[in-house]
């Protein structure tokens, strides 16, 4: 069981490395962490239960980031998003900020950087 302190953090990507480098990574920094390999299996579980912050991979099969994204909509809104991509584009890059994502990172993303970005999002600041 989770202390009432330790901030639950959510990670969708389909590249299985990456999930588990980012949870090596959050973990070390405390958080609590669920990973999921699609888009479709994080929002099943965000019915029972919403994360501190979500880190969102936005290219995936079958259901993109902006997908997911576009599927928190006004029930899940105040979920903070981190998007993490390795195909950056401008259009990316704004479509993602327009739905509401409080960062926007690039793979392979700087540690440091990612930690920053998710403790600004859940502070609700955009980066």
């Amino acid at each position: 069981m989770m202390g009432k302190d330790t901030m639950l953090l959510a990670v969708v990507d389909d590249d299985e490395d990456v999930r588990v480098a980012l949870t090596r990574l959050v973990s070390s920094a405390g958080f609590a962490v669920e990973t999921f390999a699609s888009g479709a299996a994080f929002l099943r579980s965000i019915e029972d239960h919403e994360p501190d912050c979500l880190v969102l991979d936005l290219h995936m099969p079958e259901m993109s980031g902006f997908d997911v994204q576009g599927s928190l909509g006004l029930a899940h809104a105040a979920v903070p998003v981190v998007v993490l991509t390795g195909h950056d584009r401008p259009e990316s890059r704004a479509r993602a900020l327009q739905l509401g994502a409080k960062a926007y990172l690039c793979k392979p993303v700087n540690d440091i950087a990612l930690l920053a970005a998710i403790d600004a999002a859940i502070v609700g600041q955009s980066i």
